[in-house]
């Protein structure tokens, strides 16, 4: 997800495109945060890790 949001935003900003770039960066915060919660062993979504 954070690979995904980083190719989003860089496409965004080359290509001047505001929604490319908002998207982008919020499935990066999204893919950092579940990362974070993930490594510290909280359940997401009654999983146990989150791949």
């Amino acid at each position: 997800m954070i690979v995904l949001g980083a190719i989003l935003l860089i496409i965004g900003l080359l290509a001047g495109v505001s929604l490319l770039t908002t998207v982008g960066g919020v499935l990066v915060v999204v893919g950092a945060v579940l990362w974070i919660l993930g490594g510290t062993g909280h359940a997401i979504g009654g999983r146990k890790h989150y791949f």
